[in-house]
């Protein structure tokens, strides 16, 4: 089978997968799978992201700070936790910052979210290397960030408007990355957002294990089942399911590892 899925954001360092993560993961090149960017939350996530970078060949990791993770941070001491993610950045397989970003979802003290999100969009700049951006329910507060930065970024399973999605691209060299969410009975913006979403700034991700794609809804997500979500995405944009899959590798690979897609 040619391999031509790209995921974009996952989390097999999660729980879930603590049963069955190593079946999981040797298998996933025979289902077509081409890289994985394995994303951190925090300095010991990142680390275990590295370290199964490091023993799959196909897998690379994104170092950084979550915005759930500041709740057992001292911010006061938030150039230590930032300088803690530059040295794990000097490993070769770390692609990228992330995830960070803004979470108004849950009861979390914003200051300290916005505090070290900030230093993380200087740090992406500062080295050069592009950085994953977690929006939920922040819109307004992210797209502020983006103008102010213009960074190399990815939003991440998108959540916000196609009206949004014109703005977002204004500014820096931002990509989108979509997932399951887009395959669900009432996604109706995601479904705008697939369809008016320029190709050459597409990514596919699952953020695994969460966000299955239907007809997987509510089980574990892994990487093999990005072709449910391109089979929608194909359908909406009225493309093939493989020329989907083969643009958003090519995405992929110029914003994270300048590979040979």
């Amino acid at each position: 089978m040619e391999r031509l899925i790209f995921d974009a954001h996952a989390h097999y360092n999660d729980k879930k997968f603590d049963d069955d993560r190593e079946q999981v993961l040797s298998a996933l090149p025979e289902k077509g799978v081409f890289a994985v960017v394995n994303n951190g939350t925090d300095y010991e996530s990142s680390l275990e992201a590295l370290k199964l970078a490091d023993k799959y060949e196909y897998i690379y990791a994104a170092v950084g700070i979550h915005p759930e993770s500041v709740v057992n941070m001292d911010i006061t001491k938030a150039d230590k936790y930032i300088e803690q993610i530059v040295k794990l950045l000097q490993h070769k397989k770390a692609a990228a910052i992330g995830e960070t970003g803004l979470d108004y979802y849950w009861d979390i003290p914003r200051e300290p979210q916005h505090i070290i999100f900030e230093k993380q969009l200087q740090l992406s700049a500062s080295v050069n290397k592009p950085i994953i951006i977690h929006d939920r329910e922040a819109h307004a507060d992210t797209l502020y960030y983006i103008k102010k930065y213009c960074p190399n970024g990815l939003l991440h399973c998108y959540s916000g408007s196609a009206e949004m999605l014109k703005e977002v691209l204004r500014y820096g060299n931002m990509y989108i990355s979509l997932g399951g969410t887009v395959t669900f009975k009432n996604a109706r913006v995601p479904v705008e957002v697939a369809k008016e979403v320029p190709i050459n700034k597409l990514l596919l991700e699952t953020d695994a294990p969460y966000l299955a794609p239907v007809p997987y809804r509510g089980k574990r997500n892994d990487s093999s089942l990005i072709m449910y979500t391109a089979n929608r995405i194909a359908e909406i944009r009225g493309m093939t399911v493989d020329d989907v899959l083969k643009y958003t590798k090519e995405n992929a690979c110029k914003f994270y590892i300048n590979c040979n897609a």
